[in-house]
């Protein structure tokens, strides 16, 4: 199994916070491949890492725990591979959403 995280994160100047939203992908270029939406929200550092590991264990795609997606990776031998862009555009996060929504909608 492999995971890989795409996120982009803008800042905020005026309030002073960051938000994030980005797209998981698991077992990427294999026959099954899915994709997870980690739609725009308020974060910063690696919280879009814990974002993803909420997403995929709400999708019961990996076990609940209390250990780092990293550290979960690790141990159960899925390659995980993970980065964000920072200092992006908010219409850049949002852009993120309307393409994945609109790729879903392809997929039904």
């Amino acid at each position: 199994m492999t995971i890989d995280i795409n996120a982009k994160e803008w800042f905020d100047k005026r309030n002073g916070n960051s938000y994030f939203c980005g797209i998981i992908t698991l077992n990427y270029g294999m026959k099954n491949e899915e994709t997870f939406l980690m739609p725009y929200q308020y974060g910063y550092g690696s919280e879009y890492e814990n974002e993803a590991k909420g997403v995929l264990t709400f999708a019961n795609k990996i076990s609940p725990n209390y250990e780092t997606l990293y550290t979960y990776c690790k141990r159960e031998n899925i390659i995980l591979r993970s980065n964000i862009k920072r200092g992006c555009k908010k219409s850049e996060l949002k852009q993120i959403e309307k393409d994945y929504d609109k790729n879903l909608v392809k997929a039904i």
